[in-house]
């Protein structure tokens, strides 16, 4: 069984205008196919878990989409196509997707054959002790730059895309602040301190094509750490340009590492989101590589 799913609500709603030249692609191309485009995130939920175990799902949307069908995605271990039309995509960019005309990215999605991708699993504790279970397929990220996240899901609707997330960026920057993290990875001990973020990746890219991790794959068994140390304001400022050109690796704050599981810890509190979507403040936070655990039709 194969099923379109559509998000109404992706790239501000404006994704639902697609609605209507999808509907006709497929009469005139698959007509076996169903194209739905539930309103609430509940009916889209309750539809991919109605599905047969092993079904074929082309979504229609972007990274926060993604983020919120994953958990049933992956329970009825469903065949995950894409057509990307979000804000960041940075999944999309990861599978060779970005840019691909729509109907040539769904015609694709609907007969390519899968192949296996990595998730990440984020267990994690709020400041009232409740504990969460997050998966996530491009990043999980603690810190500065999930407030950025959180700015830009708040900022300007006439921004799209990188322009919307270096508003946020710079509108974080006039408040910005530092959490005092303890971070190990793989049992071993990295940092005890003030960091401006630690963030973990599966795609090279987050925060809508900034090239975090440059070698992160999405089915190499591993996740990326990207861990950055105190940085004034200024140095934050300085420090973004060679973020945005892949450079800031070989800063001396900067540093990153492959891992199979992470553990971050912050007696006050540190936001985290997966994927752009925000999740809250973490206590404590256990991010955990899934190999191989996602079906996915990736570019050819």
């Amino acid at each position: 069984m194969t099923q379109v799913l559509l998000n109404p609500h992706a790239q501000g709603g404006r994704a639902s205008r697609i609605r209507p030249a999808l509907n006709a692609w497929l009469q005139a191309h698959s007509p076996d196919v169903t194209l739905s485009a539930p309103s609430t995130l509940a009916e889209s939920v309750a539809l991919l878990r109605s599905l047969p175990t092993g079904s074929r799902v082309v979504a229609v949307g972007g990274d926060g989409t993604l983020n919120r069908w994953l958990p049933a995605v992956l329970e009825r271990q469903l065949t995950l196509g894409l057509l990307p039309m979000g804000s960041g995509n940075d999944s999309a960019r990861g599978l060779g997707l970005q840019g691909v005309p729509w109907a040539d990215a769904l015609a694709h999605a609907l007969r390519a054959s899968p192949q296996t991708v990595d998730t990440g699993l984020a267990s994690w504790s709020d400041m009232q002790g409740h504990e969460h279970h997050t998966p996530f397929l491009s990043s999980l990220t603690a810190g500065f730059d999930s407030a950025v996240g959180l700015r830009a899901l708040n900022g300007p609707r006439w921004l799209r895309g990188l322009p919307r997330y270096l508003w946020a960026t710079l509108s974080e920057l006039l408040h910005l602040k530092v959490w005092d993290l303890h971070v190990h990875s793989d049992g071993q001990w990295l940092h005890q301190g003030p960091a401006l973020f630690a963030s973990s990746l599966n795609t090279p890219t987050f925060g809508s094509g900034i090239p975090a991790v440059p070698l992160a794959r999405m089915n190499d068994g591993q996740l990326d750490l990207l861990l950055a140390g105190p940085f004034s304001r200024t140095g934050a400022l300085l420090m973004l340009p060679r973020l945005l050109m892949g450079w800031h690796l070989s800063h001396p704050r900067i540093d990153t590492r492959a891992f199979e599981a992470l553990t971050i810890a912050c007696t006050r509190g540190v936001p985290l989101a997966a994927d752009g979507e925000y999740l809250g403040v973490a206590k404590h936070v256990v991010v955990r590589n899934r190999p191989a655990s996602l079906q996915i039709v990736r570019a050819i």
